[in-house]
């Protein structure tokens, strides 16, 4: 079987590119899908005296909306702080008083608001981010599709979540293993658990994240490897990455790497690549 370092020269075949929207045929869709969030922004900006006032009035929203109005509040009030931080209820004054006096004032925040013609704008930017995390549900939901479709009849089991879920956590399903490991994926062969599998789909990819990727897998890997189970067996790690991230900077090499740490234990492949790597030969092989 070719190692994953050896699909290099010809790595454009193996990747899987999903589709997306194109520029600009998304306009209405967008408008549509977020007007009615943009005019509830519109009405609580009128109606608070800071723009402090304003955050505080967006995190006593329902959860649905209040993440959608918590993108336009940073588009226009506070561009230094990420929706992630901004989702935690819990620590909004010491946002406020950490970033308040960053926050655009109100007045500005009102008079840029009621301009509708930036109302299809702020729509497109938003509709670019909806689908965040999507294209890597799209790669497991396919991944389980194969293997269910491949291993009938046999007793393997994929574990883990199809789509959006909760990462399984490692050290539930091996006995006496202790690092905190969020896993995509376990195989378990009659019940027992033989694979640890992480999914990622880069649509783009470069620079130190390219690094802190390969440093924590590589890690993964070492802290796996190093466990046996009661019987004495080892668990073995599969990656399964695709998208055209891949083909950018030191990634495909980066992954190479990776798999020779343990040919036999650790395996790198694209969806294309499943069919004629990830056999039942690998999966039992001792």
């Amino acid at each position: 079987m070719r190692s994953f370092a050896e699909y290099e020269a010809e790595k454009w075949k193996w990747i899987t590119a999903f589709d997306t929207s194109f520029y600009p045929d998304h306009f209405p869709e967008a408008l549509k899908r977020y007007k009615p969030v943009i005019d509830r922004f519109r009405e609580l900006a009128s109606g608070a005296p800071h723009s402090i006032d304003l955050l505080r009035t967006i995190q006593k929203t329902g959860k649905k909306m209040r993440i959608q109005l918590l993108r336009v509040f940073r588009r226009y009030v506070s561009p230094s702080t990420s929706v992630e931080m901004l989702k935690r209820i819990k620590d909004t004054e010491e946002i406020c008083s950490a970033f308040g006096p960053l926050f655009r004032d109100i007045k500005v925040v009102r008079k840029n608001i009621s301009h509708q013609d930036y109302d299809l704008v702020i729509s497109a930017l938003l509709y670019e981010h909806k689908d965040r995390g999507q294209f890597g549900y799209e790669l497991t939901a396919r991944f389980f599709d194969w293997f269910e479709r491949t291993f009938v009849g046999d007793e393997f089991q994929p574990l883990g979540p199809r789509r959006a879920g909760r990462d399984l956590q490692l050290r539930d399903f091996l006995r006496d293993y202790e690092h905190e490991c969020p896993t995509d994926i376990i195989v378990t062969h009659q019940k027992w658990p033989i694979v640890a599998g992480f999914a990622r789909y880069d649509s783009d990819r470069g620079g130190s994240q390219e690094d802190d990727r390969t440093g924590g897998n590589r890690s993964k890997i070492l802290e796996i490897l190093q466990h046996r189970t009661t019987e004495g067996a080892q668990v073995k790690v599969f990656f399964l990455n695709d998208g055209p991230g891949l083909l950018l900077g030191s990634m495909w090499r980066d992954y190479g790497e990776l798999e020779r740490i343990n040919p036999d234990r650790v395996l790198v492949c694209t969806l294309k690549m499943l069919e004629s790597r990830l056999t039942r030969k690998w999966l039992l092989k001792h």
